[in-house]
């Protein structure tokens, strides 16, 4: 398969500074090396920085491993374990670039719950697209909120991207049918499919979601190319039992994680890929339209330690 969405050359350690403040020059080890007192205090702020359970005993076991051979004695040394066995766990995200349909139209569907920033996501994917030369229709699959449409219709028009949305309440599967058939006609290089924010915990809406996925599936094979879901970065663990649900009913490949730029702790891009083996593709760290670059994994581990 193809790639679309071309890899930033500029690495942004700044954000994941903010965003990960782990403050480990005053861990003890800087001073009498690595025992129980600094695990203790390494896995409390792991926590604190929403690296979850699994991700945080991981890093620990693995500092508590290497300083039983002898190899974490100093500050440097435990910096430098923790940023060995953060790069394993992110293995699969140092490639995680977005899939695209060998022919004919890439089809991307996007997912997610309830204020987690959806809408401004996919306008800024979006525009990001069109901004390599790609030609995209955007499809407002969420027949139920008016104001949404017309959100997104909004963005649409601003950013050059072609529209289609349904009748008030009708089926959003729909209007998925509709959106792949139009971009076949067309020749449309992208398509972004936009569904109802839902809460995980509502049956029937999840069913209607598993329903587009399947509409799109028999209209083009090997789509949707891309399952994407977003996530609110500031939500922290809550994430997790979010991705659980949704992966639940459609194929998840990956996650666009909104609001990198406010109270965001970023550890849970690592609780991401070590709970459920799901790479963070994108990041939205602004306001802005152009506010969105691909996860890179070095900015990442080394803007923590910074």
């Amino acid at each position: 398969m193809a790639r679309l969405f071309k890899k930033s050359t500029e690495k942004k350690k700044s954000l994941w500074r903010r965003a990960v403040d782990l403050m480990l020059t005053d861990v003890q080890v800087l001073a009498k090396g690595v025992d129980q007192e600094t695990l203790e205090t390494l896995e409390e702020r792991l926590i604190a920085a929403d690296f979850g359970v699994k991700a945080t005993l991981r890093l620990v076991d693995h500092v508590e491993a290497e300083a039983r051979k002898g190899k974490v004695s100093r500050g440097d040394q435990l910096r430098g374990a923790l940023e060995d066995e953060l790069r394993r766990i992110l293995e699969s995200s140092a490639d995680a670039y977005l899939e695209a349909a060998d022919e004919g139209p890439t089809i991307y569907l996007i997912v997610g719950v309830n204020g987690v920033g959806k809408t401004t996501s996919i306008a800024k994917l979006a525009h990001r697209l069109v901004q390599e030369g790609r030609s995209v229709l955007v499809a407002a699959g969420d027949t139920f909120r008016a104001g949404a449409v017309e959100q997104l219709e909004m963005w649409a028009g601003r950013i050059g991207a072609q529209f289609i949305r349904g009748q008030q309440g009708g089926d959003p599967a729909a209007v998925a049918f509709d959106a792949v058939e139009a971009g076949l006609a067309r020749g449309v290089d992208v398509v972004l499919v936009d569904t109802a924010g839902r809460l995980h915990t509502n049956r029937g809406l999840m069913e209607q979601l598993r329903k587009v996925d399947r509409v799109i599936r028999r209209k083009v094979e090997g789509a949707p190319h891309e399952t994407l879901m977003v996530l609110d970065a500031t939500l922290g663990q809550n994430s997790l039992s979010q991705v659980r649900a949704f992966g639940d009913v459609v194929d998840l490949s990956g996650i666009l994680l909104a609001k990198m730029d406010s109270s965001a702790r970023g550890g849970i891009v690592v609780a991401l890929q070590e709970e459920h083996g799901l790479p963070v593709k994108l990041v939205g760290t602004g306001e802005g339209v152009d506010d969105i670059e691909t996860f890179d994994v070095e900015a990442f581990v080394e803007g923590i330690f910074e």
